[in-house]
């Protein structure tokens, strides 16, 4: 391999967080290069819904991440610009039963204490929110620090930020081995065109960042978990928050395999309404499942009884980056010095972007590099499954 290095860090992967990597180091002054099999948001980003949530979070290290991490998108949406069309809009879950909305009050108690903001909306007052909901809910609540991007816009606009900083782009390359220095450290990538060496790799891969680690002699039990949407014809705004039922949240923190589904509804500013979510391990199966598309439509009409008269233009599907423990792999891993790990969060990847960049741009650099508040790095420690 090379003897000198050419980039300072290569950053596998061009989604959302491997984008965010790259903006940070970039922006940190090293020198960056990213590396794609695909497109830019060709894997889980481009299919994601870009929600940007404290919501469906319990208190815990990944709540804290995000708390950062929205402070970071805010950041970002001033920086950039309405680029990627970030909205603050908040979110509101809804119950369908007395027993639901007590639930949804005991997790925002909780939630509350770890700070987030959440106000209680009873029964009378849900028009106030959503006019067009069903009527019979018990209540809800609102989260007014809930947010959304456009997912794919994001990472291109990161990426574009992080070029005009100096970073090289490859697409189209396939990783093919990672290349070692003395004591079998990773000092750079093999891809089917090129070497590129540097100082660091970061594996920011999504759902294959378990076969990244494995090509450094590591393993990371990165699983997909696939997940469809539903999009509308264009509307109106007649929906203005991010809503779901209190379900949504057991669904999150399940590591059933099973097919779960839960009723979850978004306008865009396109005019589109967004469906989701459901959730399966089913490995890299793309088949289109007719009884998923089937529930999520029907769930969505007991939200919005209205979407059962709107023409749905179309359904796609990703895969989402699960680990067991559903927290994401963040930083150094100490089994195969020179590589870090930045895959593995699920469906809160598009929030959680920034502070995973900020978190890979600190490690790399040795230095802090934003004001917020310092993060616990030690839960998404990469060889904790070993």
């Amino acid at each position: 391999m090379p003897t000198r290095p050419t980039h300072d860090v290569v950053v596998i992967g061009a989604g959302v967080v491997g984008a965010a990597c790259a903006f940070y180091a970039a922006r940190a002054g090293l020198s960056v290069a990213v590396i794609d099999r695909g497109p830019v948001a060709g894997g889980t980003t481009g299919a994601g819904e870009g929600n940007l949530l404290l919501s469906d979070k319990q208190p815990g290290p990944e709540l804290e991440l995000a708390k950062v991490s929205a402070l970071l998108w805010q950041e970002l949406a001033d920086e950039l610009g309405a680029v990627f069309e970030y909205e603050p809009k908040g979110g509101l879950v809804v119950a369908a039963d007395p027993a639901g909305q007590l639930a949804l009050a005991a997790f925002a108690a909780k939630q509350r204490a770890a700070g987030v903001t959440a106000h209680e909306v009873t029964a009378d007052r849900l028009a106030e929110y959503e006019p067009h909901l069903a009527p019979g809910l018990a209540g809800g609540f609102h989260y007014p620090e809930d947010a959304q991007v456009q997912p794919a816009l994001a990472a291109a606009h990161l990426l574009r930020a992080a070029v005009r900083a100096g970073a090289a782009l490859h697409l189209g390359e396939r990783v093919t081995a990672l290349l070692t220095g003395p004591g079998g450290a990773v000092r750079g990538v093999r891809t089917d065109r090129r070497e590129l060496a540097a100082g660091a790799v970061v594996n920011a891969a999504g759902t294959w960042g378990g076969q990244i680690a494995r090509l450094a002699g590591v393993e990371l039990p990165v699983l997909p978990r696939r997940g469809f949407v539903l999009v509308t014809e264009p509307l109106p705004r007649v929906v203005r928050h991010k809503v779901y039922a209190a379900d949504y949240v057991a669904d999150v923190a399940s590591g059933s395999a099973a097919l779960q589904s839960s009723g979850v509804v978004e306008g865009t500013p396109s005019g589109t309404v967004l469906i989701g979510a459901t959730r399966e391990r089913v490995g890299f199966d793309r088949t289109v499942s007719a009884p998923a598309l089937g529930r999520l439509a029907r769930q969505a009409a007991a939200l919005f009884p209205f979407l059962a008269d709107v023409r749905v233009l179309r359904a796609y599907r990703g895969f989402r980056p699960y680990l067991p423990d559903h927290l994401p792999a963040i930083g150094a891993d100490p089994r195969a010095p020179g590589l870090l790990h930045a895959c593995g969060h699920e469906g809160a990847g598009i929030g959680l972007a920034p502070v995973t960049g900020l978190l890979i741009a600190e490690q790399l650099t040795g230095r802090r590099l934003s004001t917020a508040d310092p993060v616990d790095t030690a839960p998404f420690r990469p060889d904790r499954f070993a």
